[in-house]
């Protein structure tokens, strides 16, 4: 039996937009209604939510019996935490701040078994494997990881020719935030200098043959990135729902007082 067959790849590689959210709230129960929420993916973010293995799992866990695919960023592109999210299920992995082609071509390394890559070959006894369950997960696990690299600086869009030569990324994601920070607009990721930045790396990732990425909660910049190449696009965050409705809630019952 093979590895599970990776919705989520497939569809990029057919060109298909995939419609995601992101989860930061770190918590399996409030995970799996976003699951049913009708998003084609959920990131999982280990990066600025507070995430540790344990809560990974568990979300990946209850994340299975939705259409949603889980897709984990993890902290840092380190070979063994990426080893660790895959041991654990994880077919898609989105690693933050890539700046040259060398550090691609290592997370590549990272998610690849030998002799190839470095990926330690311990499958046997993971849930990925499905606890030895799948006997054939060594031989075919690679063709089914999902690696993303996420770009948002200035150092990695001067690279990012080079990355997206890279055989084995799937995926480029630019992150706005960051690289407005880094252009000298923090917390103006509209700024027109940062949104040409942005559309041309798109259509850059698309012409590559890569799947660009993108988090936008601005309808008009989700319309942009999409006509610019972009097919994973995330337009929320739980926490951001959460805290904008409670707010709206709250003030709403608040200005009833007088």
């Amino acid at each position: 039996m093979p590895a599970p067959l990776n919705t989520f790849k497939k569809a990029l590689s057919e060109g298909k937009l995939q419609f995601g959210c992101w989860v930061g709230l770190a918590n399996s129960f409030s995970a799996e209604m976003m699951g049913q929420a009708g998003f084609d993916w959920l990131v999982l973010d280990a990066e600025h939510g507070p995430n540790d293995l344990r809560t990974i799992l568990s979300q990946l866990q209850v994340l299975e019996s939705t259409d949603a695919h889980a897709v984990v960023r993890v902290p840092v592109g380190e070979t063994y935490m990426l080893k660790q999210v895959l041991d654990a299920g994880a077919q898609t992995v989105l690693v933050p701040m890539v700046e040259s082609a060398d550090q691609a071509r290592q997370l590549v390394r990272d998610v690849t078994y030998p002799p190839h890559g470095d990926r330690g070959v311990g499958y046997a006894l993971t849930r990925a494997s499905k606890f030895s369950t799948i006997a054939d997960y060594g031989t075919t696990a690679d063709a089914q990881i999902c690696l993303l690299v996420q770009v948002e600086n200035m150092r990695g869009m001067a690279a990012l020719d080079d990355i997206l030569k890279i055989e084995g990324v799937d995926g480029v994601f630019i992150g706005p935030a960051d690289l407005a920070a880094d252009m000298g607009h923090m917390g103006n990721a509209g700024h027109p200098d940062v949104q040409n930045a942005i559309m041309d790396a798109l259509a850059r990732i698309r012409a590559a043959g890569k799947a660009p990425g993108i988090l936008s909660t601005r309808d008009s910049m989700t319309n942009d990135a999409i006509a610019a190449g972009a097919q994973f696009v995330a337009v929320g965050a739980d926490i951001s729902l959460l805290g904008h409705a409670a707010r709206q809630l709250a003030e709403k019952w608040q200005a009833t007082k007088g």
